[in-house]
């Protein structure tokens, strides 16, 4: 909320992403803003610095959200994105939604572009997800985010004054 620029870059701390490919998304929002007012690139890992089993594991849980949300995203889980500021204070607020993102972009009708980023061995941190901790909590976010995805408001909606009684 307290951001002053149009558009916010995503990272995490970790530094797994390259703070020089928010370049490669912002040269993407830049050929592409024209088309449409609401815009958002997010990086995908071209090729993921992971162990195999957080590999499988990462990408048996982006093909069920993708079957689930149809949001056209490979790789949720790549932190590296591009919003615009009055778009993301736009989205419903839920714990984990991090995940979700596309999906709720979408819902708020912004398009999505995909850029290929690269990805690194994490230099600070660790990770705060195993395999069953973070099906757990994913399964029942998916479904929460499934159901607030299919209830978005019609794009001519206009909410109306209420008006206190005197």
């Amino acid at each position: 909320r307290l951001a002053s620029q149009e558009l916010l870059a995503f990272m995490d701390g970790d530094l797994q992403n390259d703070p020089a490919d928010v370049a490669l998304l912002f040269q993407r929002y830049e050929t592409e803003r024209a088309g449409t007012p609401k815009l958002a690139v997010l990086g995908q890992r071209a090729v993921r610095n992971d162990n195999t089993v957080r590999k499988i594991s990462s990408r048996l849980a982006n093909r069920i959200r993708a079957a689930v949300l149809d949001d056209g995203t490979r790789d949720t889980g790549c932190s590296l994105k591009l919003i615009r500021r009055e778009d993301f204070l736009g989205l419903p607020y839920f714990d984990h939604m991090h995940r979700f993102l596309p999906a709720m972009l979408l819902r708020n009708g912004v398009r999505l572009a995909h850029v290929q980023v690269s990805h690194r061995a994490r230099v600070h941190g660790q990770s705060k997800y195993g395999f069953w901790n973070r099906a757990l909590v994913g399964a029942t976010d998916l479904m929460g985010a499934a159901w607030l995805a299919r209830r978005r408001l019609p794009a001519d909606y206009e909410p109306r004054e209420i008006k206190a009684d005197a």
